[in-house]
């Protein structure tokens, strides 16, 4: 597709303004290392860390049986992600105005806005645990205050504003110098931890390697069959990975081409959730021939080696790896999406203040009001209803539409327009959206059902594509 197509001649202020438009090719910067490190940044928090940890620790699987299902799930979400992004790749559109094709331009605002609402809790949250990794390094160097408010210290709540601050000066800078923390933020990650990895290694001896062998054994409290244990590690990796998957057409259309798109991919994955489970495997095993017992969160190593110079390096790189995940996950999605509902009055950046602004509020009052209410399994049943939105936008796309889209008439308002449907909304897309739903959010609140927690995602976004395929009308020959 030539850039002369991807030309908005006339369109809707209501529904375009310069962010959401498509972007040409020859204004594409990004090629497989961006991608690569859109995945780096995602991988390597301190969540990620203790997830990868954790899994060799408690399904009481062999090592190996563990290793091939993260690598299993790699290889899943890079299938999901070159389907959901291969559209932005053609059509330098975001995730809030491809789904316009199958939801409505008026009904693309509902998913836009359930994505936006998770994206902003969550991004306060990070700020939050990003701020952590600060207070560790002031704490390191000056001590810590005694003054107490909300739960959280004074020097607490200064690594708190340092940081929210701090994230919004990169991000007012666009999605350019986004772009150039995340090359580097990723990479630097990787070195830090092959150098913590390596320090472990030599200091335990030649008493490492039965600990490896030791956790690859297996052992763990898991109450079912090999075969479940397998299915559930591969359906937890999947879902940690499920936030990116419906939006990473927000990241694909600055991609040059949809090949590099792929190689970024396959590198990012499942090759590199492959190298890093295996470095938090070393270290793990390390952990339990220096200190006992396996330590799974990144924190409570540095902890216990008690070294300043580790500290500083430790807080650093959490920080760095924490604020990655951030803007990846739960930053420029929601800067989208918001600027999708009012495109004349909220662009990108004014998308991400107001993201900003009320992330600020749920991480401040995470420690001492949020995390007491439970309200994360309110947000979690959100990410669980979003699933079937991912099933729709690939059948509506590569069935449905057979991969040609109007350009012209996603930015329309026009009744007689190819996306209008019913005064702007899909009635039969909120139809299948609503049935698979029902599915997907059981998965989170009803107790019967809590086996399918782990891979609920995954089942809810393929009956919403079923329940589209079946409902919705098939485009003329």
């Amino acid at each position: 597709m030539d850039d002369k197509q991807l030309e908005i001649t006339h369109h809707d202020p209501l529904l375009y303004n310069e962010d959401l438009a498509p972007i040409k090719h020859r204004d594409r910067r990004w090629g497989w290392f961006e991608i690569f490190n859109v995945w780096s940044n995602d991988i390597q928090s301190l969540f990620g860390y203790t997830l990868a940890a954790s899994l060799f620790l408690s399904y009481g699987l062999n090592g190996w049986a563990v290793m091939a299902a993260i690598i299993l799930a790699g290889f899943i979400v890079m299938v999901l992600v070159n389907l959901s992004g291969k559209p932005s790749v053609k059509y330098g559109i975001p995730f809030p105005v491809m789904i316009r094709s199958s939801m409505g331009v008026r009904g693309a605002n509902f998913p836009a806005l359930l994505r936006a609402i998770i994206g902003i809790f969550w991004y306060g949250v990070q700020t939050y645990f990003a701020s952590t990794a600060v207070t560790l390094l002031l704490t390191a160097l000056f001590g810590t205050s005694d003054s107490e408010f909300l739960g959280m210290s004074g020097t607490a709540w200064l690594s708190f504003l340092l940081v929210w601050v701090f994230q919004i000066a990169l991000f007012w800078q666009g999605i350019e110098k986004i772009t150039v923390f995340l090359n580097w933020a990723g990479p630097l990650v990787y070195v830090v931890m092959l150098v913590l990895m390596i320090v472990v290694w030599y200091q335990a001896g030649d008493q490492l390697l039965p600990a490896v062998a030791t956790i690859f054994d297996g052992g763990g409290n898991y109450q079912g069959s090999d075969l479940a244990a397998f299915s559930a590690i591969v359906g937890t990796m999947v879902a940690y990975f499920a936030a990116v998957v419906i939006n990473f057409g927000d990241f694909t259309r600055f991609v040059r081409s949809e090949r590099q798109m792929k190689i970024g991919n396959l590198v990012g994955l499942p090759l590199n959730v492959a190298f890093f489970s295996f470095i938090a495997l070393i270290i793990t095993a390390g952990t339990l021939v220096l200190f006992g017992e396996a330590l799974t969160n990144p924190s409570d190593i540095v902890d216990r080696v008690d070294s300043l110079p580790l500290t500083i390096i430790a807080a650093l790189t959490f920080f760095a790896a924490t604020v990655g995940i951030n803007l990846v996950a739960n930053f420029i999605p929601p800067a989208y999406d918001l600027a999708n509902l009012f495109p004349k009055a909220i662009s990108f950046r004014i998308g991400g203040l107001i993201t900003a602004v009320v992330a600020f509020f749920v991480g401040g009052l995470w420690v001492a009001v949020i995390s007491q209410m439970g309200i994360s399994g309110f947000v979690n049943a959100l990410g669980a209803i979003v699933a079937p939105f991912y099933g729709i936008i690939v059948v509506d796309y590569y069935i449905i539409k057979r991969q040609n889209l109007n350009m012209q008439e996603l930015f329309s308002r026009d009744p007689n327009g190819a996306y209008f449907y019913q005064n702007g909304w899909n009635k039969k897309a909120i139809l299948a959206f609503a049935m698979a739903a029902v599915f997907s959010i059981a998965t989170v609140w009803v107790p019967a059902l809590s086996d399918l927690n782990g891979y609920g995602w995954m089942i809810g976004a393929a009956l919403g594509g079923l329940f589209y395929y079946f409902l919705a009308p098939r485009a003329k020959s």
